[in-house]
């Protein structure tokens, strides 16, 4: 017969359930102690037996807690793996965009510079050509006065 403590520990109950009094003893009973001593050494002999199953348990228990646990630290880490990625992600991203507007600030600052450069020179070559066209003016000028005058024009090359 396979019994388990608990089972063993029932018969022994009911071993002191069903003993009887004996009378003036203040509650004290008579029982087959060789039944109980051989109850005692079944509960000896299961008890290792339950005590290396307790341990097992207890043993997977924490072989799960532990497996559970790395799982929890590997799941941590891949997601702050993740995260770290976004977090370089979007901060190339900014760095781009600080980037391109910096590009854009030195193009509108060269457009800017070229366009004055150029209205310099512009203005420049205008300023040149109309002194250019006054004197050329100024010259027709004094040959149509010349010629007014009936005097004969002299060369304005010679006059410089």
């Amino acid at each position: 017969m396979n019994m388990n403590v608990e089972d063993i520990l029932e018969q022994i109950d009911d071993i002191l359930d069903e003993a009887w009094a004996m009378p003036l003893s203040g509650g004290k009973i008579v029982v087959d102690a060789e039944r109980i001593r051989k109850l005692i050494d079944s509960i000896r002999g299961n008890l290792p037996g339950e005590i290396r199953q307790a341990r097992a348990i207890v043993k997977d228990r924490a072989d799960i807690v532990e497996t559970a646990k790395k799982e929890a630290e590997s799941i941590i880490r891949n997601a702050e793996e993740r995260r770290n990625q976004i977090l370089s992600h979007d901060e190339m991203v900014v760095q781009a965009q600080e980037r391109a507007n910096e590009i854009q600030a030195q193009t509108q600052k060269r457009a800017r510079d070229m366009r004055k450069t150029a209205q310099e020179f512009a203005d420049d070559l205008l300023r040149h050509t109309e002194e250019t066209l006054t004197q050329q003016v100024t010259q027709v000028r004094q040959a149509r006065a010349s010629l007014r005058n009936g005097r004969p024009q002299q060369n304005a090359d010679n006059d410089n």
